[in-house]
């Protein structure tokens, strides 16, 4: 047991795991209690399935895009278009839903998801090539594909509130043998999502090839490894979970319009810098980009369950970030002296 829990302490994710639970202690001490109305029974205002469940599907659609983000970041790069990747997705699939008119259950849900990852490959694949071919940083490429694609979506749906169909928001608010007030579904997909992205980034060449070209890339190059392929894949990834996270919140919330998502490129971004993402590259986790998001959202959620005033909230998100950047920085510092001091000490 004591292996276990060293293990479990040195994990990469065992910080950021250990602040979200220290914040929920301090949530369910001082949030409070109410009257449940269906059981008649007392429940803490925080520490109950509805508020939880919630908190984390809030959190789940940015986290899903912060998953791709990370992708990016790890690289080198950044990605600004997200949001905007998120509302072309939702507008281009409840337009053609209507256009087409009714279907199966699962025609529509497949259809609609096949649809969303298309429009968001296409737009990875864009900002991809961009971002290899032109000479010009990704963050100016992504700036002005935020505003383009932000503009498409303007134009495509003529500013409207688009709904979708019936089946998709069955799917997406499916209780899965839960609570008929508790939806899981949104949750379980950005864990699953965060999971594969683990995977894929610490357990396949591929992976690590995204970090070395992050932590390196005229080394990355010397090596034979290609640049512009990898560059161009993280883009990709990018764009399909805004594209899943379209689908998602699209279903979940039973319509789309050119406005969704507006500012989630701050939160996406700020996701994976609280979970650890270096913006200078070579460093992040798609899991601690997931946590990222929920400690996020508990920050948030944190202001209104107290009372406390919600003008407050972006100030005391601002600071987070500011505080995560600063003790990234400084572990890498101290890494860096230990890794210098080593041999010197094993000479002695």
């Amino acid at each position: 047991m004591s292996a276990l829990l060293r293990r479990l302490m040195s994990s990469p994710w065992a910080g950021l795991t250990m602040v979200i639970v220290l914040l929920g202690a301090i949530l369910t001490v001082f949030a409070g209690t109410h009257l449940d109305r269906r059981t008649g029974v007392e429940v803490n205002n925080f520490l109950n399935s509805n508020t939880l469940v919630q908190t984390a599907t809030d959190a789940s659609f940015f986290a899903i895009m912060a998953v791709g983000a990370t992708f990016v970041i790890i690289s080198g790069g950044i990605d600004l278009s997200v949001g905007s990747v998120y509302a072309l997705a939702g507008v281009t699939m409840a337009l053609v839903l209507r256009g087409l008119g009714p279907m199966s259950d699962a025609g529509t849900v497949l259809f609609a998801l096949v649809l969303c990852l298309a429009v968001g490959l296409v737009c990875g694949v864009l900002n991809g090539m961009m971002v290899v071919t032109l000479p010009v940083h990704p963050f100016v490429i992504t700036l002005g594909t935020m505003w383009i694609l932000r503009g498409l979506a303007f134009v495509v749906s003529r500013a409207e509130s688009i709904l979708v169909p019936a089946p998709l928001t069955a799917m997406a608010k499916a209780s899965l043998g839960l609570s008929g007030s508790l939806y899981p579904v949104p949750m379980l997909m950005m864990i699953a999502t965060a999971v594969l992205g683990a995977l894929y980034l610490e357990r396949t060449v591929m992976g690590r090839h995204i970090f070395a070209i992050g932590g390196n890339p005229e080394a990355s190059r010397f090596a034979g490894l290609r640049l512009g392929r990898i560059q161009m894949g993280v883009f990709v990834v990018s764009g399909l979970t805004a594209g899943l996270a379209a689908f998602l919140g699209a279903s979940f919330y039973g319509s789309a319009s050119c406005g969704d998502a507006t500012g989630y490129e701050l939160y996406v971004i700020a996701s994976a810098v609280v979970g650890g993402a270096s913006l200078t590259g070579g460093k992040g986790s798609s899991v601690n980009a997931m946590l990222g998001a929920l400690l996020i959202v508990l920050i948030r959620q944190s202001i209104r369950t107290l009372r406390l005033d919600q003008n407050y909230e972006w100030i005391v998100i601002g600071i987070a970030i500011i505080i995560a950047v600063v003790l990234d920085q400084g572990s890498a510092r101290v890494a860096a002296r230990r890794l210098v001091a080593a041999p010197a000490g094993g000479a002695r």
